[in-house]
């Protein structure tokens, strides 16, 4: 991986680009009007910030990871797209506070929770400093997934649809369907982040990260773990769209990127290179938008 290929995917810009159109999808299926064009830029940023942030600091001595190699040669620029995006995002922040605080300080007590809870889960999976302890969630191998599940969902699912409310002035009030796509991205996000750490194996292995795969194994990992969540997945997601008469069309396309794990699971049988983890992998949230926004807006 070189040159821009390097930069789009280890600089993490492709994650901004699948949660804007994960955000995108989420809304469209929620039958809500698109939000403005800055919150998009905040939420792409937000990715970016998010995924960089344990890399910012300089690493010592040879790796042959080629993520870590990348960082390291480019650890000048990193650093200073990251310093340009906080502020952006401070500043964004601000500009939404001083418009719409008003607004969300009249919230209601469960829509307060939304909005602190899925930045405080993302704090915590790098760690805060709290004296006398510290806590990281990141190092508990088997949560690991469903932390970086649970944020992505929420960031998606939730927080379009709750700060389009904000501007409007109208509290949203959640319901099940809403709960159903939050579940549906949670699980999605999360079976995709479980065989990502495939890919590191022998770091976690060397570092006692208890993953998946570290745990019990590759097979044990694919057969058990990873090809039953994702038919449980969907068959859930079949019945409850024939329970709720959905056009027979539209469950055909939603259930695509789902088959599409699975044959992605029983690929990882045998060893890939890294670009295949960005491009076939984590590529399948951008084909989940897009299925999913195609069979709304059709559908």
């Amino acid at each position: 991986m070189k040159g821009l290929t390097a930069f789009f995917f280890f600089g993490n810009y492709f994650y901004g680009i699948c949660a804007v159109a994960l955000a995108i999808e989420a809304s469209l299926q929620q039958g809500q009007s698109l939000n403005s064009l800055s919150f998009y830029a905040m939420l792409f940023i937000g990715t970016v910030l998010f995924y960089s942030y344990p890399y910012v600091r300089r690493v010592k001595g040879y790796s042959a990871n080629p993520r870590t190699q990348w960082y390291q040669r480019h650890y000048i620029l990193v650093r200073n797209t990251q310093i340009i995006y906080t502020i952006a995002l401070a500043i964004g922040s601000s500009v939404f506070l001083y418009h719409y605080g008003y607004r969300a300080m009249h919230l209601s007590w469960m829509n307060s929770f939304l909005v602190v809870v899925f930045p405080l889960v993302a704090a915590l999976y790098y760690g805060l400093s709290i004296f006398p302890t510290a806590f990281n969630l990141r190092k508990v191998g088997w949560l690991k997934p469903y932390l970086i599940g649970f944020t992505w969902a929420g960031a998606v699912t939730i927080y379009p649809v709750l700060l389009h409310s904000i501007v409007k002035g109208q509290e949203h009030v959640f319901d099940f369907f809403d709960l159903f796509l939050f579940i549906k991205n949670f699980l999605f996000v999360s079976l995709l982040c479980i065989m990502f750490d495939v890919k590191d194996y022998a770091a976690d292995h060397s570092g006692d990260i208890k993953t998946y795969v570290v745990k019990y194994g590759l097979r044990k990992t694919i057969f058990g773990i990873l090809m039953p969540m994702i038919i449980g997945g969907l068959a859930a997601l079949v019945i409850y769209g024939v329970n709720r008469h959905f056009n027979p069309l539209r469950i055909a396309v939603n259930v695509i990127p789902f088959l599409l794990l699975l044959l992605a699971a029983w690929s990882l049988r045998k060893r890939r290179p890294l670009i295949y983890y960005y491009t076939r992998i984590d590529g399948l949230m951008l084909v989940k938008a897009i299925c999913g926004s195609v069979a709304a807006f059709l559908f």
